[in-house]
């Protein structure tokens, strides 16, 4: 129990710092880098029911969000979000991953009534996406290509993500 209680502080310490985070910081500043292959882990939807990744990452593109209700930076980013999703929708797996620090399903329900998310909302209630992710804040993406690999990681409001599903799909759209 003390080992998941120190993971709960952590991650709440790294969420909070969030708010911290220049927004000049962008694309490659952080987390997983360019090529690498993130662990495949086991998470859940918001009817807590388990989502393996592995059952997704590797068939086609992929993008996440680590994201909360609170985070201004995640609704800053929304646009472009809505915009990748638009033009690459059929192509690409978009997917929230809701942190668990000053939120609940409950109250991320209540939020998704009023904004609904640009993709599949899953819950990270033990930070087992965080950590295979390096995600060192909300706001931060990664995209993948259709093989599982890390094409572009970036974090806060002025990331041109369709540029960087472009290149997950290999349209040259950059």
């Amino acid at each position: 129990m003390r080992g998941r209680i120190g993971r709960t502080v952590l991650a709440a310490a790294l969420w909070a710092a969030a708010g911290l985070v220049p927004r000049a910081l962008g694309a490659q500043d952080v987390g997983l880098p360019v090529g690498a292959v993130p662990e495949a882990v086991v998470i859940e939807d918001l009817d807590g029911q388990p989502v393996d990744l592995g059952e997704v990452i590797g068939k086609r593109p992929v993008l996440l969000e680590f994201w909360a209700t609170w985070c201004p930076l995640c609704a800053a980013l929304e646009p472009r979000l809505e915009e990748a999703r638009r033009r690459y929708g059929d192509r690409v797996e978009f997917l929230v991953v809701a942190v668990a620090v000053n939120q609940s399903k409950r109250s991320i329900g209540r939020h998704l009534e009023r904004h609904p998310a640009p993709g599949r909302v899953l819950w990270d209630t033990d930070g087992r996406a965080t950590r295979a992710f390096m995600a060192p804040s909300t706001s931060y993406i990664v995209v993948l290509d259709a093989s599982g690999r890390v094409v572009y990681t970036g974090i806060g409001e002025d990331q041109d993500l369709s540029a960087a599903v472009g290149r997950a799909v290999g349209d040259g759209a950059e």
